[in-house]
Formats: structure tokens, sequence, C-alpha cells
């Protein structure tokens, strides 16, 4: 099993490439708030909902200090067709060889269908400005996890 992060744990630094072929770091986000979510495949009904739900959102959640960004195991250049395909105006980015995933607890075993499978387990991470675990949610739902989300961190 995967260690999970807890509140008050350091966030993993990242520094992966992104759906605009460019990289970003967790680094360059220090002193905001930052929703990092990971999902398991760009494109797939599941993840396609969750990402349109924090698009559908992103503006009232930066008018509350907050930053999204989405990390799959996703090449870039699928990313891009993501993004292109349905309008997500938020970073993406490509952990092809999971070690950022891992690192946040969200690769690893995890029930699907009645079968024990290893993967992308759908977490989201709140990570307060100096860098800190705020909030670790793991197992989380495609549908309805941002109207929760949202509810959690008060802004509804």
């Amino acid at each position: 099993m995967t260690d999970r992060l807890s509140p008050g744990d350091p966030a993993p630094d990242f520094t992966l490439p992104t759906d605009s072929g460019g990289t970003l770091s967790l680094a360059d986000l220090r002193g905001r708030k930052v929703i990092l979510y990971a999902y398991p495949a760009a494109m797939t009904p599941g993840c396609t909902k969750q990402a349109c739900d924090f698009r559908d959102s992103l503006a009232s959640l930066q008018a509350a200090g907050y930053e999204v960004v989405g990390i799959s195991p996703d090449k870039p250049e699928k990313l891009a067709k993501f993004r292109d395909r349905d309008a997500i105006t938020f970073p993406l980015v490509a952990d092809t060889d999971k070690a950022v995933l891992t690192a946040y607890g969200a690769f690893g075993e995890k029930q699907m269908y009645g079968r024990t499978v290893t993967g992308v387990i759908r977490s989201t991470f709140v990570v307060d400005e100096d860098g800190k675990i705020e909030r670790a949610l793991y197992n989380v739902k495609a549908t309805g996890h941002v109207a929760k989300l949202r509810r959690d961190l008060g802004l509804d």
C-alpha cells in the first residue's frame, strides 16, 4: 500500500510537463493555495466529468484564492487533446512515470469492479500557501466531488 499524506505534511514538490508544452513546478505556486487533483486517464467519461466540474468552478475557486492543477499519467500530447476537446482552462500535468502520483499516495492498489488492480487512485489535495497539505482526499468520486469540495472549503 502506498503511504498516504495527511494534513500538515509537506506537499511533495514536482516539476512536470504540461498540456501546453511547458513545465509546471509546485514551487512556482508557493504563496497561493493549490488544488491538485489526480485522475486516472484523460478523455474517459468520469475524468471528463470531473475536469469539466473543475473548469466550471474555476472562476469562483480562483476568486477564493485557489489554483487548480490536474495530474495524470497521460502524455502531454493526450493532455493537450483533452484540454482542447473539453475547453479545460487550468493546467494539466503529465506524470508518465507515476513518481509524483506515488509520492502523493495516489498510485497503488485499488478496488475496481470488485477486483484489486494497480492504478491511479482518484484523489484531491489542497496545498496551503506554505506548501503544506491542508486536505488529502482519497478515493473520491468523479461526479459531485467538486461540489462537495467547495462545501468543505466553505465556498458554498
